[in-house]
């Protein structure tokens, strides 16, 4: 196959609500979901067997054997044993941003162009974990069920500043945390898309419901999160996903990037980035590489 790279964007939870457990621990969420310009960058080839190497800023504490999830939906796709890949992983390590699922996506829109049926790709996509199908597109939308359940929407580019304070939180314990699983949906859907300041106004009616928990289980994103705040600009601040990440929106794009400059100089061993929260699928389409 020719070499192919690809873009996994950061997932943001705009709104996460958990609305139900099923029988088997998984829990039901109704979610918001729009992606970053700042991204994994993943390198796919022929090779004589299924391989992984890792690089990047942000790969300490990526694992690079079979646990890995790029390296299983490598393995998922008939001819996977054949694959080569190389992540530059710059998207930090349990952060609420997808990572390890927006990268096992990256694979199989890379792979999906040299497969007999692409759909079937999709169907796989849950196997991976619940947020994988959701970073398949790497669209808008609104998410259902455990993850499966996708309805694109559109929403604006929103200005963004994501922040983690390199405090890597469990997915796992933060749901063990829960007061409560069987919260209300979010209330109607979002404005239309060309009311960014009424779509904001809208995400701030909603919630994050893992965000308590994640407070508790790593107090410092009560730093983060006042430190967003406080910033000039800013509308709204909340966890992404199970945390550490905290993202910030703004009306335009000049008080985001002051925002991001202000808490680097406070904390310049945090990760940050910003950009436009939105429609990241022209990013995340595969490209031919020399390879």
């Amino acid at each position: 196959m020719t070499a192919v790279e690809v873009a996994a964007p950061a997932k943001v939870n705009l709104a996460l609500h958990v609305t139900g457990q099923r029988k088997d621990g998984y829990h039901l969420i109704d979610s918001l979901v729009a992606f970053a310009p700042v991204h994994d960058r993943l390198v796919i080839k022929s090779g004589p067997s299924l391989e992984l190497e890792v690089t990047g800023a942000e790969s300490d504490m990526v694992p690079s054997g079979k646990q890995n999830l790029a390296l299983k939906a490598a393995a998922l796709v008939q001819g996977g044993a054949g694959s080569s890949v190389l992540l530059e992983k710059r998207l930090p390590v349990a952060a609420g941003v997808g990572g390890g699922s927006a990268d096992a996506a990256a694979v199989l829109r890379g792979l999906a162009a040299h497969h007999e049926d692409p759909p079937a790709l999709a169907r796989s996509a849950l196997a991976l974990g619940a947020d994988v199908p959701m970073c398949l597109a790497c669209r808008p939308c609104r998410v259902g069920g455990i993850g499966e359940k996708i309805k694109y929407i559109d929403l604006p580019s929103i200005p963004a500043v994501l922040v983690n304070p390199r405090t890597p939180v469990s997915t796992a314990r933060v749901f063990a945390r829960l007061a409560r699983r069987d919260n209300v949906q979010m209330s109607g859907g979002p404005p239309p898309a060309r009311d960014m300041p009424d779509v904001i106004e809208w995400l701030s009616e909603q919630r994050n419901d893992l965000e308590p928990a994640a407070l508790e289980e790593a107090p410092v994103i009560a730093d983060v999160l006042a430190l967003l705040r406080t910033s000039p600009g800013c509308g709204l601040a909340r966890v992404s996903g199970s945390g550490a990440t905290c993202f910030g929106l703004f009306d335009d794009e000049g008080p985001a990037r002051e925002a991001e400059a202000r808490i680097a100089a406070l904390h310049p061993d945090w990760w940050l980035a910003s950009g436009r929260l939105g429609d990241q699928s022209e990013l995340a389409s595969p490209r031919a590489c020399p390879g």
